[in-house]
């Protein structure tokens, strides 16, 4: 089955504005988001290649060596769907952005095939 690489997007002024809410707002947006995600991942365990998870800072490597960067990513999860549509699918409506901070979700499919055990 094809698999897709799902990656959650989070612009830096999102997070700021976030935590910026009273501290009471923030837990309890963070319940009721750890609930709903927790669904979202019990329904669609089937359709996980790798559950991936959030991600921290971004240390980038380049020609001119190492540097602190910033990007939006804040995650990924791998999933395996008949198409990219019915991967983009899955992730509608997820407390990612229905519930937490996030921005988007990209849906990317994988172009080579994973490395064979």
């Amino acid at each position: 089955m094809p698999r897709f690489l799902a990656v959650y997007m989070m612009e830096a002024e999102n997070v700021a504005r976030f935590r910026r809410l009273p501290k009471s707002e923030q837990d309890a947006i963070d319940a009721r988001g750890v609930q709903a995600w927790a669904a979202w991942e019990a329904a669609n365990a089937a359709r996980f290649a790798d559950r991936g998870g959030m991600v921290g800072k971004t240390r980038r490597v380049s020609r001119d060596g190492m540097a602190d960067a910033a990007n939006a990513i804040c995650g990924y999860v791998i999933v395996e769907a008949d198409s990219i549509d019915a991967a983009a699918r899955l992730f509608e409506n997820h407390p990612h952005f229905a519930i937490f901070p996030g921005d988007t979700v990209d849906i990317m499919p994988f172009v080579t095939e994973p490395p064979q055990a």
